[in-house]
């Protein structure tokens, strides 16, 4: 072999040792995959193709010349995740903390860069300390071309952040901007100013998993969409997440050709609501029996858990769900389920995934904390994301729709294709008993038998307008159906509504009530 090859040779060489063995065995001590074996896991088999795998810093501040690895602590390149084009980034945590220089945030704007141009999504792997310090405004400079770059492909591919180790400070900034945010438990953390800072300002005493943990984020904050126990699960359910997405904004998710569907769910789905329409039930037992059998994915499971939000098939196709959730605050519309309704609903339309939703909603939660928190705007954010999609939409009324969260939940007023209502379904403004008080308050004052009376009016008004008739002759749903009916009619609507073209009015941009 040439000297000129063995040069090449020996760089490639440097290039996959990362921050070297010491480094690496800390690294798998704390029970972590390294940078390469994450992509390895991450992309099909033998798919991955670096780029900027010999890139090093400039910097000879503070000793960074003497602190010089091949890649400078960020693998770049693309790849397949079944058969599909990937960009893929990964930062390497063994080389000086995974900390990004000006060189390192090139080399992801670089990769950003042709993913928008190939129109194909962008997955981050997220394991750093943060800017390069000693490299001062320029490393910031590279946060801010990457968030650039993040806004900018938002609606146009998916962008998946993986949080498999430290991410904080302004690092932050760029998961936030991306479609869905992965974390796995005890290993990874998200936060803009770390426990020694709090303890500092606020005087809080807090651990780094309780500030911003896995858990925290998706139990609390929900900025956090998927909860893995590791790196490998971690990295399994970015591939599954992706069978359901499309590769841009111009094309339409894969539709496997093979899918299965129990008939016995059709009459399961009948007997799922209870008799009493004031006692809970898990709306995920209705999506069981509407979907193509074990393809619902769930994400943010463990967030506003009053709505329920994910992906599924119908006959192989991705479809968009958002349900009402009576198992969890009756199934109410507040804050965070609004907020967490809404960003599900922007991304499906962005991607031409059509949206279910399956409705049993008494109304909006009171209560001054909700008020003074911004319930109006939170909630005028579902019903904002509602009216401006544009991809197919189909609701189906399961039991109660009452009120403004009627109205918000897709409905056929709010520019839904298609309405159906169960037999079970109450679509009024409020329910019977606090509408009869107020109908008949006077009537009633003046009877003899006033429980007797408050029955009898409450009931008049159930049989009114406590159904969904009244909505039917005013073709404000367009069919009444049976439960066991709902998948058939949903296949169809959505077959029908295949070549549905939409265009909004001419504008820059709506101002959505952020």
């Amino acid at each position: 072999m040439s000297e000129i090859n063995k040069r090449l040779l020996k760089n490639r060489n440097l290039s996959l040792q990362g921050g070297g063995e010491e480094r690496v065995k800390k690294h798998h001590a704390q029970g972590k995959l390294t940078a390469r074996e994450r992509i390895t896991l991450l992309l099909d088999e033998n798919s991955f193709h670096e780029i900027g795998a010999l890139v090093e810093h400039r910097s000879n501040s503070f000793g960074l010349d003497q602190q010089r690895f091949a890649g400078d602590g960020v693998i770049t390149g693309f790849g397949k995740i079944h058969g599909r084009l990937m960009y893929v980034y990964a930062q390497d945590f063994t080389v000086l903390g995974g900390s990004l220089s000006e060189t390192h945030a090139a080399k992801i704007c670089r990769i950003m860069d042709l993913a928008l141009k190939n129109g194909a999504p962008i997955i981050g792997l997220n394991d750093s300390g943060g800017a390069r310090i000693q490299e001062g405004v320029v490393s910031l400079s590279g946060y801010s071309e990457i968030f650039f770059r993040n806004t900018r492909a938002s609606g146009v591919v998916p962008q998946l952040s993986l949080i498999m180790g430290p991410c904080a400070g302004g690092a932050v900034y760029s998961p936030a901007l991306t479609d869905f945010v992965f974390m796995v438990e005890d290993t990874s953390y998200m936060f803009v100013t770390g426990p020694n800072v709090v303890k500092t300002v606020t005087h809080e005493e807090v651990s780094s998993e309780d500030l911003g943990g896995a858990k925290t984020h998706a139990e609390r904050s929900g900025v956090n969409h998927f909860v893995a126990g590791n790196d490998v699960e971690c990295l399994k359910k970015a591939r599954a997440l992706l069978t359901y997405l499309p590769q841009n904004a111009y094309e339409n998710a894969p539709k496997p050709s093979v899918f299965e569907f129990s008939a016995e769910k059709l009459d399961r789905i009948e007997n799922i609501l209870p008799s009493n329409n004031g006692l809970p039930y898990d709306c995920r037992r209705v999506l069981d029996c509407l979907v193509d059998d074990g393809s619902f994915f769930e994400v943010q499971e463990d967030y506003a858990k009053n709505i329920v939000i994910g992906f599924a098939r119908l006959e192989g196709r991705t479809v968009g769900i958002i349900a009402n959730q009576p198992a969890e605050l009756a199934g109410v519309l507040d804050i965070n389920a609004s907020r967490k309704g809404a960003r599900f609903v922007r991304f499906c339309d962005s991607f031409n995934i059509p949206l279910l939703i399956v409705e049993d909603v008494p109304g909006f939660l009171p209560g001054t904390d909700q008020e003074w928190n911004g319930i109006i705007t939170h909630g005028a954010k579902l019903l904002y994301a509602f009216a401006e999609a544009t991809v197919p939409r189909i609701t189906v009324i399961t039991r109660k729709a009452y009120g403004g969260a009627y109205c918000v939940m897709n409905s056929k007023s709010l520019g839904a294709d298609l309405s159906f209502a169960w037999p079970t379904a109450e679509i009024a403004v409020m329910g019977a008993k606090g509408a009869a008080e107020i109908i008949f308050r006077k009537e009633i004052v003046d009877a003899s038998d006033l429980e007797l009376k408050w029955r009898e009016k409450e009931a008049e008004y159930a049989d009114t307008f406590a159904n969904p008739y009244r909505a039917a002759e005013r073709g404000i749903v367009d069919d009444v159906i049976f439960p066991r009916e709902t998948r058939e009619k949903l296949l169809h609507g959505f077959s029908m509504l295949e070549k549905k073209a939409e265009n909004l009015p001419l504008k820059k941009h709506g101002n959505i009530p952020l």
